[in-house]
């Protein structure tokens, strides 16, 4: 399963929306659960772009599954 296989939408839970989008903004829009801060850690992230986890809670991530009829 790659990130191809996955359906990405935002945190439906709004004040924690918020509070990350307005931590990440104060990080010069570097992620805030990741040490450091480079091109790797720039929201979205490599690890996001790479697998779909977002460590923040900013993004979810679904698998899409096909169902054979």
């Amino acid at each position: 399963m790659g990130v191809s296989d996955l359906l990405i939408g935002l945190n439906p839970d709004i004040n924690k929306r918020k509070n990350v989008i307005r931590m990440i903004k104060a990080n010069n829009g570097y992620c805030i659960s990741q040490p450091g801060k480079s091109q790797d850690t720039k929201c979205h992230c490599k690890r996001f772009k790479e697998t779909g986890e977002c460590l923040c809670g900013l993004f979810l991530t679904l698998q899409v599954v096909e169902v054979e009829h």
